[in-house]
């Protein structure tokens, strides 16, 4: 039996409902606040990520998907969303309009990492970004965003965890100070950090090995180190999000390794999925758009791996879908008249199937059972002759005969 590679997941039928929730409000959310959607290629140049993401990073060195192009060109299946929007909007000059500098984006995402609990090699990501503001009001708006995707899908015991990392001139001059403090303790930590040590100091903050956390459990802090102008545009974001009544924590260790990240970072997790326990995360990259031969632009954004967001909805979660009408034709004369009954009830809005390969009422009222639907619309020869069918509720057993010329007006009825 062929069966999927390693770190794939299908989505199954019983799964999609929940799929399609959790898609259906990023999609009115996001529109409720002033998003509209794009759509990008799920590749493109390797340059691109190599200079977004940064060559000296776990992702570009041993998690992305990189071939070539037959003319020799490298190409590389997207591993985040952030950079193709950024590459879009420049093409396409998307800047220049009020109603094209918020975005956002839903789709797969690929990368080769170990699969875990909620962690795939091709994973789904539902993201916004935000350009050409760096008005601290515009964090407060993306943070509020992701937080009430949470809430909407009735996920508990959430923390927003919070911190600004400040300018570049903020974190050279911290990363001098932080440097100094570790180098005692290099040989301490593990070999991922004492490689950071020298090419993402920053990096080792984050790091969850406990080991690494506990030699850096007294380091000093970049908040501590902020320019007055970083400390104001964070504590506005802070007081923004206590009037939307928004709690947070905050979390000195929360940063981000590159260049072009500055200011706000933050990211919401939960108890409940052990180890991976972040599920939305974002914050300010004023230097990025720059960094991709565009105009000094701020920009601030979000992601949500939507894998781990399934895990953590109920498994009761339902969608609710109208009833199910089943039709059941059977009997020379009828079953035309039955195929045409189904495609009206159909064209009406009316949810209704049938089994074309049952030949019998007994056969096809256990096919409606299996479909779980709501009622069997029972339609032989006899009904055809007087051009009546048997309305019957699954349920309850209940039935009636229906004019069929009435029948659709009957059924809309109990659909409401």
């Amino acid at each position: 039996m062929l069966r999927s590679i390693k770190g794939l997941k299908d989505i199954l039928p019983q799964q999609t409902p929940q799929w399609r929730y959790m898609e259906t409000l990023a999609h009115t959310l996001a529109t409720q606040s002033g998003f509209s959607e794009i759509r990008i290629p799920i590749f493109e140049s390797t340059e691109l990520y190599a200079r977004s993401i940064g060559g000296a990073t776990d992702i570009v060195e041993k998690e992305m998907y990189t071939f070539p192009d037959r003319d020799g060109s490298s190409l590389t299946l997207r591993p985040e969303g952030t950079a193709g929007v950024v590459r879009a909007v420049l093409e396409h000059h998307l800047l220049e309009s009020p109603s094209t500098r918020k975005l956002y984006y839903l789709g797969p995402m690929f990368r080769h990492e170990r699969p875990q609990a909620g962690r795939y090699r091709q994973f789904n990501q539902f993201g916004v970004e935000a350009f050409g503001t760096e008005d601290p009001l515009m964090d407060v708006e993306v943070i509020a965003l992701l937080w009430r995707f949470f809430n909407s899908l009735g996920l508990k015991d959430l923390t927003l965890h919070i911190n600004s990392i400040g300018n570049s001139q903020d974190r050279e001059n911290y990363i001098q100070e932080f440097k100094r403090f570790i180098l005692p303790k290099l040989e301490l930590i593990c070999g991922n950090c004492q490689r950071r040590y020298s090419t993402n100091p920053l990096r080792i903050l984050d790091c969850k090995v406990p080991i690494c956390q506990e030699a850096t459990q007294d380091a000093p802090t970049l908040f501590d180190h902020l320019s007055p102008e970083s400390a104001s545009h964070f504590k506005t974001v802070l007081d923004g999000l206590t009037v939307i009544d928004i709690p947070f924590s905050m979390n000195y260790r929360l940063v981000r390794g590159l260049d072009y990240y500055t200011r706000t970072t933050f990211e919401i997790t939960t108890p409940h999925l052990g180890a991976q326990s972040t599920i939305g995360a974002g914050g300010r990259y004023d230097g990025l758009v720059a960094l991709l031969n565009g105009p000094s632009t701020p920009a601030i954004g979000f992601a949500v791996g939507l894998e781990r967001v399934a895990l953590l909805l109920s498994q009761h979660l339902s969608t609710p879908h109208p009833p199910l009408f089943f039709v059941a034709g059977f009997g020379k004369d009828a079953k035309p008249m039955a195929l045409k009954l189904l495609h009206n009830l159909r064209e009406t809005g009316i949810r209704a199937d049938t089994d074309y390969k049952s030949v019998n009422l007994k056969s096809l009222l256990r096919s409606a059972d299996k479909l779980g639907a709501s009622y069997a619309i029972i339609l032989g020869d006899d009904e055809a002759r007087s051009e009546t069918a048997i309305l019957r509720n699954m349920t309850t057993k209940a039935q009636e005969s229906v004019n069929l010329k009435e029948i659709s007006q009957k059924i809309l009825s109990l659909t409401l």
